[in-house]
């Protein structure tokens, strides 16, 4: 009889335990479930934080390139009813660098073209005519500028650079029809120069190509 109640005892001592470590086992799982939750929840928040921070930031550079598109250029030239003939002679421009006027019919490339030299200005303003942005610099421009430019060009489809040794200012932004002249390379200026006027309002010819032109 004592053997019997002996054995009970050690049956009912091993299902406590089974039971005591199922309860363990549940009590893990739902630990590991409420972590998992948590987890995702924050996962979830950061994706839509930072969903709307992109979204904002977005708008943002939107808003500014519109501004940029539709404020004035401070201290830019205009020049209109300019003449638009190919011709196979050289041309007196009236300004330095021209912005537009009779050039030659082959224009220079400008998909992001940097010239270490100087190039013809009847080909570059053919450029101008398509749309593209030039920037030209003389020897009084610093190195820095004249880099962080040749970066600024290199990263910009429809844009081309060129040193022009006669023009008056070190640095100079041209587009058909407009020009400024700008401090340095950080001007404000410069990033809105090319903004507005990169396949701007002012191209007579968008669209034309900038590749499989003059190349030097």
């Amino acid at each position: 009889m004592a053997s019997a109640k002996n054995q009970n005892s050690a049956a009912a001592a091993r299902r406590a335990k089974l039971e005591e470590a199922r309860r363990k086992e549940r009590s893990r799982e739902r630990r590991g479930r409420v972590i998992t939750i948590t987890a995702s929840v924050a996962v979830v928040a950061a994706l839509v934080a930072g969903g709307a921070y992109l979204m904002t930031q977005a708008d943002e550079k939107e808003k500014k390139e519109e501004q940029a598109r539709t404020s004035p250029v401070t201290g830019e030239r205009s020049w209109d009813k300019l003449t638009q003939e190919h011709v196979a002679t050289k041309v007196d421009y009236p300004m330095n660098p021209p912005v537009g006027g009779d050039h030659n019919q082959v224009w220079m490339n400008c998909n992001a073209d940097v010239y270490t030299d100087e190039i013809p200005k009847e080909n570059a303003v053919h450029s101008l005519e398509h749309g593209a942005v030039w920037v030209t610099y003389n020897d009084k421009a610093s190195p820095e500028d004249v880099e962080a430019l040749t970066k600024k060009v290199k990263s910009t489809p429809y844009s081309l650079m060129s040193p022009v040794k006669d023009q008056k200012d070190p640095l100079m932004l041209s587009a058909w029809g407009k020009q400024v002249t700008v401090e340095s390379a950080s001007d404000d200026r410069v990033a809105q120069f090319f903004t507005k006027y990169v396949q701007g309002p002012q191209t007579p010819e968008p669209g034309a190509a900038c590749t499989g032109g003059r190349d030097k």
